[in-house]
């Protein structure tokens, strides 16, 4: 699976969909143990005290930083380290 989202388009792709709803992410984490995450980057779904701050730390291409739903909290994962993607389309 990481082959087809460690690429540009893909990168691109799973940011687009995150924007859009709720994606859960099942990668490895570096301790080499398996996270399955429900994340989103849909602005209304954040709560306002947890919105993204633009602290001019450099973004990287190879992470991305979503808002875990379940944690209420910021986190990230390696695009090389996604393993599952699933979306849930309608309710």
């Amino acid at each position: 699976m990481n082959s087809q989202v460690n690429t540009p388009e893909g990168r691109q792709w799973m940011r687009d969909m995150l924007k859009l709803g709720e994606m859960t992410v099942v990668f490895t984490k570096k301790d080499g143990t398996d996270r399955s995450m429900l994340c989103t980057l849909v602005e209304s779904q954040i709560p306002v005290e947890k919105a993204p701050k633009n602290t001019g730390k450099p973004k990287s291409d190879d992470a991305m930083a979503v808002f875990d739903i379940e944690k209420q909290e910021w986190r990230s994962f390696r695009f090389d380290s996604v393993k599952e993607i699933r979306l849930t389309i309608g309710d």
